[in-house]
């Protein structure tokens, strides 16, 4: 079997100073190995291709067989590391904290410990307020991208 850790070290040496950054390593039970990254400017496609060949070569298919797909987050999949929400600062998302609590709204002000969200609030009828909800990100279950028409 694959092991998660070692993929994670081929994957950070390989990215170390290009500016791409790993989002997430799965390994399924059956050596299906998926790797995520991303950039500030969204990933090309043959930046995914040169990590795919680099992993490709770095592994021992005689050790065991593997599948392995290389692609960006969906634009539909929540943050996971602190870059996606550096990559989105100024844009919509949905956040979800730990209460099931669900706010939408600006992100703004991300740092090492969280960030903060613009969001209007109805006050009084029909009348509206900005206001900013900060966040730790162990206070956030989920944070997504809103997507636009």
């Amino acid at each position: 079997m694959v092991e998660k850790s070692n993929i994670e070290k081929l994957v950070t040496e390989f990215i170390n100073g290009t500016g791409v950054f790993l989002v997430a390593v799965k390994v399924s039970n059956s050596n299906r190995i998926t790797v995520l990254v991303d950039t500030m400017q969204g990933i090309k496609v043959d930046e995914c291709a040169a990590l795919h060949r680099h992993l490709e070569n770095s592994l021992d298919r005689e050790a065991g067989d593997f599948e392995l797909e290389v692609s960006s987050p969906g634009l539909d999949m929540p943050f996971s590391v602190i870059e996606q929400y550096q990559k989105n600062e100024g844009k919509r998302v949905e956040v979800i904290d730990t209460d099931d609590a669900k706010f939408d709204g600006i992100v703004k002000h991300v740092t090492s410990g969280g960030f903060e969200l613009e969001t209007e609030v109805k006050i009084k009828g029909k009348q509206k307020e900005v206001r900013e909800f900060s966040f730790n990100y162990d206070q956030v279950k989920s944070a997504k991208v809103i997507l636009s028409i």
